[in-house]
């Protein structure tokens, strides 16, 4: 006889839902982890793993063609069949065995299905009821959106999903949407090969500071890709030639494939909402615990609470609130003040980013247009990446750019972008600076070793001046 009863009970086994059950698990309480596809989920399969391995070869490549001795030494162009197949090394085939072992070997139990709130405490997988004692963490992600574009459902189009999985690279791939999806995938197709044509309602990016967008565009149209930007697609039809696009601006652009990417919608259409009071298909809100807001017993983790769709921050949340399950269960105590081990805290305003495209957007906190718009008394400080010693010996003709936002009232950072080769490894020391509210002046007595790229720090400061 199985056991149906646990815990905690948590909906979805990608990399949040995997967290969350750990997490509580360590902290004493058995968990029921339950997956319809792929144990791992979307980051492991379709998305994070699959969409980098894709990209670097060609990043790769071109670092080394930017460099005087390895140049010369690269003569050769992209095997296409060979990234793909390192891209499938990464994905273990779309194979989960290795993570259902994972699963097991934490002391997890396991169920493979689909299941869906029957009422308080209780979800049932496909006929079979579970009970929690304590919760259900809902950690079931997001899905790609598809726009109503009169006959786009017809040309059976690429989500991020078939953009990453795909065995072949098209000819031809237009990309309706200008965000990190369709970023990346464009920086990685054009490397194969394939006439990219991008298809922006606004400029790339637009969520990011503008320069960003701005060096990103420049870069994709340099190496051959399209960037149609203010424009929108009216209908789409395939034939024998390909599938047609038709754009408000008269012009029509013809393709192999089309890869939508204008956001996320919630995976929470069939998942049983509608049974304790929620409604179907909504984000699921909740506290910094990530208790949904109105249960005592109901958590959300990951992109389904739509507080930072990105999977670190998913994880993130996810340790947070296996601890608080465990601890609330348990009755030893909930540090949820604002860097309390049982709050998420950082998803409001010290969120970091890489977009990985060629170069790099990495970017952490407030853009200057939202800290003005939360009020901030704002100081925006540049410095152009390519000056620093280590970003010239990093890549000839090095282009970059480096931004960092001040809150003038309290010296201190709440936002950092840098944009060129190789920048996010300098993301996480803006990272720990703006999380710490370290003092502009303490700043100064972090020396950046020279000559590496680290060295924009001091630039930065140098340009702000020491207080």
């Amino acid at each position: 006889m199985i056991d149906t009863t646990y815990d905690l009970i948590v909906i979805g086994a990608g990399a949040v839902g995997e967290n969350i059950a750990d997490r509580a698990v360590q902290g004493g309480l058995t968990a029921l982890l339950i997956e319809s596809e792929l144990v791992g989920g979307e980051c492991s399969y379709w998305a994070c793993m699959p969409s980098k391995a894709l990209l670097r070869s060609g990043i790769a490549l071109r670092a080394a063609q930017a460099v005087g001795g390895t140049r010369e030494a690269v003569t050769g162009e992209l095997d296409v069949a060979a990234t793909f197949a390192r891209r499938n090394s990464f994905t273990s085939n779309w194979d989960d065995a290795g993570q259902v072992k994972w699963v097991e070997s934490a002391g997890i139990a396991f169920v493979r299905g689909h299941a869906r709130l029957t009422g308080e405490r209780e979800v049932t997988v496909d006929g079979t009821v579970y009970s929690a004692r304590h919760a259900v963490a809902v950690c079931t992600g997001s899905a790609a959106m598809l726009p109503d574009i009169p006959g786009l459902s017809e040309v059976t189009p690429w989500t991020s999903r078939e953009a990453t999985s795909a065995k072949v690279a098209p000819k031809r791939l237009a990309i309706i949407g200008g965000g990190v999806v369709g970023v990346e995938m464009a920086t990685a197709y054009q490397s194969f090969g394939t006439t990219v044509t991008i298809i922006s309602r606004a400029d790339l990016l637009s969520n990011q500071e503008p320069f960003a967008g701005e060096l990103v565009t420049a870069a994709l149209e340099k190496f051959g890709a399209t960037v149609l930007r203010g424009v929108e697609t009216l209908s789409a039809h395939r034939d024998d030639t390909g599938v047609t696009l038709t754009l408000d601006n008269g012009t029509t652009v013809v393709a192999d494939e089309v890869l939508v990417s204008i956001g996320r919608v919630p995976n929470t259409h069939d998942l049983g909402l509608e049974n304790v009071g929620l409604t179907p298909g909504d984000w699921l809100d909740v506290d910094d615990t990530m208790r949904v807001s109105g249960f005592d017993w109901l958590y959300a983790c990951g992109d389904v609470n739509h507080r930072a769709l990105l999977t670190h921050q998913g994880k993130y949340q996810a340790r947070a609130a296996g601890d608080v399950i465990a601890a609330r269960a348990l009755g030893t105590g909930v540090h949820d003040n604002r860097f309390g081990k049982h709050s998420a805290t950082a998803d409001h305003e010290m969120v970091p980013q890489v977009t990985f495209s060629d170069p790099e957007v990495a970017s952490v906190g407030l853009t200057a247009r939202a800290a003005e718009k939360a009020g901030y008394d704002v100081r925006v400080v540049d410095y152009n990446l390519g000056g620093v010693a280590g970003a010239a010996l990093q890549a000839d003709g090095y282009q970059g750019q480096a931004r960092m936002i001040v809150d003038e009232k309290r010296a201190v950072i709440i936002g950092a972008t840098f944009v060129g080769q190789d920048v996010s490894e300098l993301l996480h020391a803006a990272t720990i600076a703006i999380v710490g509210e370290v003092p502009i002046d303490r700043l100064w007595h972090a020396v950046p070793a020279y000559p590496t790229m680290s060295e924009i720090w001091l630039r930065l400061l140098e340009t702000y001046g020491r207080p």
